[in-house]
């Protein structure tokens, strides 16, 4: 019931605070790397990597998702998992601290493994399932949704 001379007004929801995830591409390697960092983003590109545009939205806070390096084989790997990042740790890799973050909700980052690679590139983000399908038909291993993009 509406009654006279009252205002209705509507609740805007906040805008969630984003960062563009800039994806490369390392042909040497194989390997995928995600970044928000311009600086980063462009030494690498200097370096020989191919930059393949944005590869998502990530939110400015929420659940951190970690980055590592395996310096023997120069493969970086992502998760959200404290225990998957403190075992790969004790295994050898360089913790290199929160890359980014993950919304509760939202587009879908899906996470691949290719059983076929035992180095560098071994696995894989993207948020198309068309990619995550075409890699899926080639063997690679689908592990579930890895994070959400805002």
């Amino acid at each position: 019931m509406t009654l006279l001379g009252t205002t209705t007004f509507s609740v805007a929801k906040p805008e969630t605070q984003t960062v563009s995830m800039y994806r490369l591409y390392n042909p040497n390697s194989g390997e995928h790397f995600y970044t928000a960092n311009l600086s980063e983003r462009d030494s690498l590109v200097k370096a020989g990597w191919n930059y393949e545009g944005i590869g998502w939205k990530a939110p400015t806070s929420g659940s951190p998702i970690y980055r590592l390096y395996n310096p023997n084989s120069g493969d970086h790997h992502y998760t959200g998992s404290t225990d998957e990042r403190d075992d790969l740790v004790k295994r050898g890799w360089r913790y290199e601290g929160v890359s980014f973050y993950s919304a509760l909700s939202g587009e879908p980052q899906y996470r691949l493994y290719n059983p076929n690679c035992k180095g560098a590139g071994a696995h894989h983000y993207t948020g198309s399932e068309n990619e995550r399908d075409g890699l899926v038909k080639k063997g690679w291993r689908y592990e579930g949704i890895a994070w959400y993009g805002a």
